[in-house]
């Protein structure tokens, strides 16, 4: 009997769901595995704004250290926690199928809208839009995993704070009040999990590889394009989403300033054969319409953070 394969993951209660998931798909194909829970720093340090730790993958890079010295055999992401670029001797094995991409609005009621309030959120992403759609509006920051950040939005006096609907749905948190942002962009690859193993462990790859959910692996390559060109991360304020549907793929991303009063935005439509370029082109579209000076109003700002 071969050794269980060993599933690193972060240590909250929607991570171990997520490798959880992972475990589960590998032992419905005849594989044993088991799960390795770590904590990571972003876990660790919850009174800094995530674009003030200045560290790339802060949610992955304990993972990957494990990864690299062969403590574990895989590891399970969010997929918009991971850098676009993966760690050297580190590649993405699966990506699981999508849940809901949306953002949701987690609140007290909906009065406020129209009125001064208070929303928390630990995302530039979401912030920005937020202040884009509702200027009056004070923004706090909320950091730690789902369980904690719905515990401070209760212990608060806050209207309202903004969450991932895959993260609140998949543990069962999703609250009554709680409303559905269709008209938010959502971070890339937001609601898809990944795989990564080492690229030299093949038989683990061959393993994986069968989890693999072919759509969504394309639209969140496209996303992930759209933000690595626009050289993002999590300290732009950056938002993207491709669908498939009818052998199209229908893609939406957007820059916004961190102030969230200028946004550029870009819409395309294009057949499933000609979408490997899509993230990068509609990227470039974007910097070449307003973009770069954006880009470089958000260095010069996070230069002054550091």
């Amino acid at each position: 009997m071969s050794s269980p394969l060993r599933i690193g993951t972060r240590d909250s209660e929607l991570a171990l769901w997520q490798a959880n998931t992972v475990k589960n798909g590998l032992e419905a194909l005849g594989h044993v595995a088991q799960l390795v829970p770590v904590k990571s720093l972003g876990d660790l340090v919850l009174d800094k704004p995530l674009y003030e730790l200045g560290v790339t993958g802060i949610f992955t890079k304990t993972l990957d250290i494990a990864l690299l010295k062969g403590e574990i055999d895989l590891a399970v992401h969010s997929m918009k926690d991971v850098p676009t670029q993966l760690p050297q001797g580190i590649v993405q094995v699966a990506v699981l199928k999508r849940a809901d991409a949306a953002d949701v609005l987690v609140h007290r009621g909906l009065n406020f809208l129209n009125e001064e309030g208070i929303v928390a959120t630990g995302s530039l992403r979401r912030r920005a839009q937020w202040l884009h759609r509702y200027p009056l509006h004070e923004m706090v920051d909320l950091r730690g995993n789902v369980n904690t950040r719905l515990q401070k939005l209760e212990d608060s006096k806050w209207n309202a704070a903004i969450f991932a609907m895959a993260g609140l749905q998949r543990i069962g948190l999703l609250p009554e009040n709680t409303t559905k942002l269709n008209w938010m962009l959502p971070a890339p690859a937001q609601g898809a999990m990944v795989v990564v193993a080492l690229e030299k462990d093949e038989e683990t790859i061959d393993k994986v590889a069968a989890l693999n959910h072919t759509e969504t692996e394309l639209c969140t390559q496209i996303e992930r394009a759209f933000l690595r060109t626009l050289e993002g991360g999590c300290s732009a304020p950056i938002g993207a989403l491709a669908k498939i549907k009818d052998q199209k793929v229908y893609f939406k991303g957007g820059l916004f300033s961190l102030d969230g009063k200028r946004t550029v935005t870009v819409e395309k439509e294009v057949a499933i054969s000609a979408a490997k370029a899509l993230g990068e082109l509609s990227a470039k579209e974007v910097l070449d319409t307003g973009g770069k000076e954006i880009m470089e109003d958000i260095r010069n700002a996070n230069g002054a953070l550091n």
